[in-house]
């Protein structure tokens, strides 16, 4: 039996309903991008967003319909916001802070058909625009008067119709527009993963979800928002949601305040006091940048009672700071754009009110418990929960109404078989059900076997007063697999010693937690997120080795010049001076005279002395003299250099050809794979000297030109050697530049899978995925479906059609793949279908192909696909395969 309840969708349109029948004179207060305060209500938002709707409809959005925004905190961005969602379109939200490649990606994944765009990121959409092909209009949230002119930085798209100011698009619009309508569980929102370790992924929020995480944020021990409440919503909207303020605003009637651009301390701290603001979240680094500048300043809050801070772990020092210098309450909280993004919140309990200010204050820095709607748990390596010890390491997951359960377009499974969703982060969970993360699971840190947590040793060295920013990174160690590096950024004007933040340390952390080093750096990335960045951390201390782990490699290195020359760093044994005459040696003595003999022990001339030589046996003949025009000058030798400097740069013009055939037999050897052969020692390293060699033939031509004309030949020669290697690696440079899909199908529709044994063989490294996208790096292909890709640079990968019975054209399909070198794996008459492996001949690339035989009305009809299994180009390989064996099929 089902309750009588009523059926009322939770679309997000009806927030913004309420908020115009219930507050509707309640004040949104914006820091415009053009720079005046703006001051709005939300029923002046309210119509503006459903003005926004109809230009949209007149635009021809429909239901599903992606619309980016790329635009700060304003109230502009809410109209747009509210008036996307409002129709069932998708309000797809970038995040500015992304590389412009992977902003393209995006674009292009997300199918993107408008954008609006603050005059901020302007200039970034003019320069990825010619790689956006979905995108038709761009419209400024601007008036016409501050709207620039716009200049793309290479060809727009086909399909652009151009850029529009946002009032003039609305102008005129009704004020009124039918919203809803449709299924709650429809898709509302988008927003991408920062995609730090591989492509962004897309989280696809709907109307439900949204609605849900509103109430779920409302809640007194999560953010407790009232309309009492004055909001400074510094969160950008592109930021998970801008973490649900856009909505949980609306939804209590709170006064909100957008920053937009300006996120300094002095700033923000301007906008606090004028607007009297009573509730405000944002990531740390913000809070540190308004802690620095009240410090400066000796300014106080007036009205400020609780700032939310997520994002990262926050520290003692940025806690107590707020709490003892200016009575402001801290609420640390954890989540992700997978869990919209509230997941956990550190609010106190009444056992936790209980205990003394030191240990509350322990409480408050763990990320705390989830609110109503967040299951979470956190699993052992052996997929066992973990105690709730508050020192048992693990995996943390959760599940829940707005946490997502499948990424945008397809990734693969998220979900463990109980419907958990892995978040990536290290955590533990203690009695009273306060989580703590102690690192991503690609930052922690494992040492002989047991877990660090960077994240603690981070929090406490953020409490040094000289500290701006710090960062521990693993880096391997001989003898413990992994040890930590503490990586410091200190404060203009501050000087500091290792020794210094090591004692700072001692006595807070375990001692084999301590870092082995710490290193000052003059900068410490940020993400996208405003969290700090590892990876490039990662990468430029790659080769770092610790003093300690250094001193046996060293002592190692020194020991052959102890075997060898034992004696080559001694002093040299003291010699006293002798006052009487030296004895006699043993040995003969050189004659002082003799010391003027010259090259081969010849003496000089003058020191020969006359001899009777032996009369001649016979008189010479008597010879005439020769002409004087015969007698030749002496001949003039060569210098030798220009011959060995042209011998030199014709073993430069082989080289490249020496790397690309040594990649190829590598590759085939199996001594490494066909991404090290091909991909850096043919089009990298080979390309590299190929440029070597191109300056090398030039000094050979100045060489054979003007100093020795006997070298024109090998000249000759060098510069054809040259020139061939240059246009080979230019052809595949240009092949590689073409669309990089290196997965070629004749029907996108009803797309060929493959067997086991070809899955078994490629592994989870290579899936074969059933609408692929290309990924960051295809130029302006990234993001977008390698189908639609297929049909516009490979045209000729078409179903073929012919008139032979189905067994034929089994028979014909198999004799044209094995005429192709393809090894056969499954060859299924009965099922129509024929699965195969093709191996290239130069570097032993292998590609796997499918092909699927139906009966048709007039015959039948042969389905071929051909997929890579290495990533990226395939130099048209596949295209050339599919549309060879479709002509061949053909005849």
């Amino acid at each position: 039996m089902q309750g009588l309840m009523q059926d009322w969708p939770l679309t997000v349109d009806k927030i913004i309903d309420h908020a115009r029948t219930w507050h509707g004179d309640r004040e949104i207060v914006t820091r415009s991008v053009e720079g005046p305060i703006v001051r709005t209500t939300y029923a002046r938002i309210h119509a503006r967003a459903k003005q926004t709707s109809n230009a949209l409809l007149r635009l021809g959005v429909t239901l599903g319909d992606r619309v980016a925004t790329l635009a700060w905190c304003t109230g502009k961005h809410m109209e747009a916001w509210y008036g996307i969602m409002g129709i069932g379109a998708i309000c797809h939200t970038l995040n500015p802070r992304l590389h412009p490649q992977q902003l393209a990606w995006i674009v292009n994944h997300a199918g993107d058909r408008l954008l609006f765009v603050d005059l901020t990121f302007l200039p970034l959409i003019e320069g990825i625009l010619p790689y956006c092909p979905t995108l038709e209009r761009v419209i400024v949230l601007t008036d016409g008067e501050h709207l620039p002119a716009f200049a793309p930085k290479g060809d727009v798209p086909p399909g652009f119709k151009g850029v529009i100011d946002f009032e003039s698009l609305i102008a005129g619009e009704a004020a009124e527009c039918p919203w809803g309508g449709f299924d709650e569980n429809t898709a509302a929102g988008l927003c991408y993963t920062s995609g730090t370790t591989g492509d962004p992924k897309g989280v696809l929020y709907s109307h439900r979800s949204n609605f849900l995480h509103t109430f779920a944020t409302l809640q007194t021990d999560v953010m407790g928002c009232s309309a009492t409440d004055t909001v400074l919503a510094v969160v950008p909207m592109f930021h998970a949601n801008g973490w649900g303020l856009a909505f949980g605003g609306p939804a209590s009637g709170a006064k909100l305040v957008m920053p937009g651009a300006k996120l300094d301390g002095a700033s923000l701290y301007e906008l606090i006091e004028t607007e009297q603001v009573t509730f405000t979240a944002a990531v740390p680094t913000v809070w540190q940048g308004l802690l620095q500048y009240l410090g400066q300043t000796g300014a106080k809050f007036t009205s400020l009672k609780r700032v939310l801070i997520g994002g990262a772990a926050v520290s003692e020092r940025t806690i107590a700071a707020f709490r003892d210098d200016y009575g402001v309450e801290v609420v640390h909280a954890w989540g992700m754009t997978e869990t919209s993004p509230l997941g956990t919140v550190s609010r106190p309990t009444s056992a936790i009110l209980a205990k003394s200010p030191e240990e509350q204050l322990r409480y408050q820095l763990k990320q705390g418990r989830p609110p109503l709607g967040i299951e979470l748990r956190v699993e052992g390596e052996d997929g066992t929960e973990a105690p709730h010890d508050g020192q048992t390491f693990g995996h943390l997951k959760v599940r829940g109404p707005f946490v997502a359960a499948a990424y945008f377009r397809g990734e693969g499974q998220i979900l463990d078989a109980d419907g958990f969703f892995d978040t990536g982060d290290i955590a533990t969970l203690d009695a009273e059900g306060y989580m703590q993360i102690t690192d991503r699971s690609k930052d922690v840190i494992k040492s002989g076997g047991e877990w660090i947590s960077t994240i603690e040793i981070e929090n406490i060295v953020l409490g040094h007063p000289k500290t701006a920013l710090a960062a521990v990174i693993g880096r391997p160690h001989p003898k413990w697999d992994e040890r930590p590096l503490l990586l410091i950024k200190l404060k203009d004007g501050e000087t500091a010693t290792r020794e210094e933040y090591l004692a700072f340390l001692d006595g807070k952390i375990a001692k084999w937690w301590m870092p082995d080093d710490v290193v000052f750096v003059d900068d410490i990335p940020l993400g996208a997120t405003g969290k700090i960045d590892k990876k490039p951390l990662r990468e430029r201390f790659a080769d770092y080795v610790f003093p300690a782990a250094a001193a046996p490699i060293a002592e190692a290195a020194a020991r052959p010049a102890t075997l060898y020359a034992p004696e080559a760093f001694t002093d040299p044994p003291a010699v006293e001076a002798a006052d009487d005459e030296p004895e006699p040696s043993p040995f003969p003595q050189a004659d002082p005279a003799a010391e003027t003999e010259t090259v081969a022990g010849i003496a000089p001339e003058a020191e020969f002395e006359a001899q009777d030589l032996p009369p001649a046996e016979a008189a010479a003949p008597v010879v005439d003299a020769a002409p004087a025009e015969s007698v030749r000058e002496p001949v003039a030798l060569a210098p030798q250099w220009p011959r060995k400097a042209m011998t030199a740069i014709l073993a430069i013009s082989f080289l490249p050809a020496a790397l690309a055939i040594l990649g190829a037999v590598g590759s085939r050897a199996g001594l490494f794979d066909a991404s090290f052969g091909y991909g850096v020692m043919t089009t990298q390293w080979a390309a590299n000297v190929a440029v070597l060699a191109a300056l090398a033939t030039l000094v050979g031509g100045g060489l054979a030109l003007f100093v020795d004309r006997r070298l024109l030949q090998r000249a000759m020669l060098v510069s054809g050697i040259t020139l061939v290697t240059l246009i080979a690696i230019w052809t595949l440079r240009s092949s590689a530049a073409a669309a990089p899909a290196h997965d070629v199908a004749t029907d996108w529709g009803r797309p060929l899978a493959f067997g086991g044994a070809i899955l078994t063989e490629r592994g989870d490294a290579a899936p074969v995925e059933p609408d692929p996208s290309l990924p960051v790096g295809s130029g302006r292909y990234a993001g977008r479906r390698v189908a639609e890709v297929n049909s516009e640079t490979c045209p000729g990968a078409v179903p073929v059609a012919v008139s032979r019975p189905p067994p034929e054209a089994f028979e014909a399909a198999r004799n044209a793949l094995r005429s192709r070198g393809a090894a056969l794996t499954v060859e299924d008459p009965a099922a129509g279908r024929i699965e195969g492996t093709a191996t290239s001949l130069g570097y032993g690339v292998k590609d796997d192909i499918a092909v699927r035989i139906q009966p048709a009305a007039t015959g039948s009809r042969i389905d071929i696909r051909s997929l890579a299994r290495a990533p990226g180009s395939d130099l048209g390989r596949n295209c050339r395969r599919v549309t060879r064996l479709v002509e061949q099929l053909s005849r």
